[in-house]
Order: structure tokens, then sequence, then C-alpha cells
């Protein structure tokens, strides 16, 4: 029992640091700030939803997705890795990501949430990584913790951004923005080694 809490706390951690619904809040609050109090759920809903459906999906045929395109779990962790240091980067650069019109906001909030956002390369990853550890009840268990966390963050993102304000807010996703790209490190070396190691299945 022992174990499964430590791999649980372990897993949800990994997952929540890597979906960083806090670095969604502006994007969100601003995507959605003409909307009512039920629009703006229902699209923390949708963002939670694309994910969660990714996110499980890989969980699921994680393998065998793979297998149908002919690539290996190393390739992706190379090529993942690379991406999220460069979402970490931006993160901690201040760049503005996700960025949409206006006029589309109403549509496409909860879907520009839901990905790349939420869930890119790097939740992919991280998800394929912890079901090769862990099995498949860790990660679903941890998922479900981390978007349910996820959507209580989207929900009251008005007042999370109200209370911290900018300044604090900007700091918090500055310092995410580090953590995740020394986590795409750590991803890209494991990927490297994993073609090193086994140059044949890539």
């Amino acid at each position: 029992m022992t174990d499964f809490i430590s791999a649980l706390v372990y897993s949800f951690g990994a997952l929540f640091v890597i979906l960083d619904p806090l670095l969604s809040v502006p994007i969100f609050t601003s995507l959605t700030k003409d909307m009512t109090p039920a629009e703006i759920n229902r699209q923390a809903l949708i963002a939670v939803s694309v994910a969660g459906f990714l996110m499980y999906t890989f969980l699921i045929f994680n393998f065998l997705i793979f297998d149908v395109l002919r690539i290996s779990l190393a390739s992706f962790q190379v090529a993942g890795g690379i991406l999220l240091f460069i979402l970490g980067m931006q993160m901690s650069l201040g760049i503005e990501i996700g960025k949409t019109s206006k006029d589309h906001s109403r549509t496409v909030a909860g879907v520009v949430i839901g990905t790349p956002l939420l869930c890119g390369p790097g939740a992919i990853t991280t998800v394929l990584l912890l079901s090769k550890d862990y099995g498949m009840v860790v990660p679903a268990v941890a998922i479900a913790l981390s978007l349910l966390a996820t959507w209580i963050i989207l929900k009251y993102s008005a007042y999370i951004q109200k209370l911290l304000g900018d300044c604090v807010t900007d700091i918090m996703a500055k310092v995410l923005g580090m953590l995740v790209a020394a986590i795409a490190v750590k991803i890209i070396v494991d990927g490297i080694m994993g073609l090193v190691l086994l140059p044949g299945t890539h």
C-alpha cells in the first residue's frame, strides 16, 4: 500500500508539473473574460476533457500506436523532450503562447488550453513513462487527480489571477517553466540512452 501511495504521489506530481495549469490561468482568463460563470465552467470542462482524452488514449494504446507508426518510445522521448524544453524556455522567458483571436475565444478557449498547453508531447511522454514504470492503475488514478486539480484551477482562474496578482502569477510561471525544462532534459537524456542502448528499435 505504501509503495502504491508513493508511486501515486510521484505520478500525480509529475503530471501536475507537466500540465502546469497555473501557466494556463492568465491565458484562460483572457480567453474567457467576457463569458458567464457557467460558460467559463464549460470551457474548463472542455479543456480537461480534451487533455484527458489524449492522455488516456496514450495510456491505453501507448505502444500499439508506436507499433503502427513504426517508431520507438526512445525516439518519441527525444522529440517530445525537445518540444517540452522549448515550452519550458518559453515559460521561463515569458514568451506568450497559445494566443488566439477574440472572435474565436468562445469556441476554442477550452480546446486551446486542453492541447497543446495542458496535454502536449511532454504530458504524453510522461504518461507513457509512468505506464512503463507503474503499469496502468497508478497512472490512470494520477491522471484523474491531476485533471481534477486542473479543472478546479481553471474554474476559479479569474479569482486566482485576482488573488495572486499578475506579478506572482508571472513568477510562478517562470519557476515552473524551469522545472519543465529540467524534466525535459531528463526525458531527452533518457531517450538518447534508449537509442544508444537499443539502436535497432528506432
